[in-house]
């Protein structure tokens, strides 16, 4: 009986000691693979939340939810705000996508600035701002890494020229703006995003250095809008292209 009871008590000691190895090496590989996970999870939401994989009816219901638009409750991108925002990202309110097919962007719209939008598309900057009126305005991150510098969410910006064409979508209509210039200014140019009478036009925030202390802006004049149903096979593939800004 003594000597069962020992076999027993060693077999959950020697269980819980593999659990524990198990445990420190997929904490160890976590630290060394660290801003590579983090980016295979910004991927694999942005791919589940684009404009294609939501229906009409959908972008329609997340038009009228409450979004939040705090600038200061934003907080910077970081690979354990990714991990912890896992359980928050499963329901985010799409209400359109964007698409820069020069610099291979294309990103679900959120609505609102929540730092889980932001972590996986482009957040709407001002509560009541419609796509093809006034100042449409959206903001998303810069990733600051080695191996995809330049390559996600809104970090491509740094590539984006006078001339480029930028399509944003409802799946109602396509609106296709000309960007006109691209900029850096201090955080406190809040007026960037503020409506001009007369004026449609998009303007693209994120920031320019890791530290915030300035922000990239593109700015686009409206050319044209367009049914979803009658818009040119060219341009709505650019809302169908995976987002593969991701390398192993």
């Amino acid at each position: 009986m003594f000597q069962k009871n020992r076999k027993k008590k060693n077999k959950h000691k020697n269980l819980l000691t593999n659990i524990l190895a198990v445990f420190l090496i997929l904490i160890s590989i976590a630290l060394i693979f660290n801003s590579k996970i983090r980016d295979a999870f910004i991927v694999w939401n942005t791919n589940k939340y684009q404009v294609s994989q939501v229906s009409k009816e959908k972008i329609e219901e997340n038009q009228v939810t409450e979004g939040n638009y705090d600038f200061d409750s934003v907080k910077a991108l970081s690979s354990e705000a990714v991990l912890a925002s896992q359980w928050d990202a499963q329901k985010l309110p799409v209400i359109g996508g964007i698409a820069i097919p020069e610099v291979e962007i294309n990103l679900p719209i959120f609505k609102g600035l929540d730092n889980v939008n932001l972590l996986y598309g482009a957040g709407t900057m001002k509560r009541d701002q419609v796509m093809g009126k006034g100042n449409y305005s959206l903001a998303s991150h810069h990733v600051f890494s080695v191996e995809n510098a330049n390559q996600m969410l809104f970090s491509p910006l740094d590539r984006a020229k006078k001339g480029m064409k930028i399509y944003v979508t409802d799946k109602n209509k396509v609106y296709t703006y000309e960007i006109r210039e691209v900029k850096t200014v201090t955080p406190d140019r809040v007026d960037e995003i503020e409506d001009r009478d007369g004026v449609d036009e998009i303007t693209l925030v994120t920031c320019e250095d890791a530290a915030a202390t300035e922000r990239t802006i593109v700015k686009g004049d409206l050319k044209e809008t367009m049914d979803y149903s009658q818009t040119s096979e060219e341009i709505l593939t650019a809302f169908n292209q995976p987002y593969k800004q991701f390398t192993l």
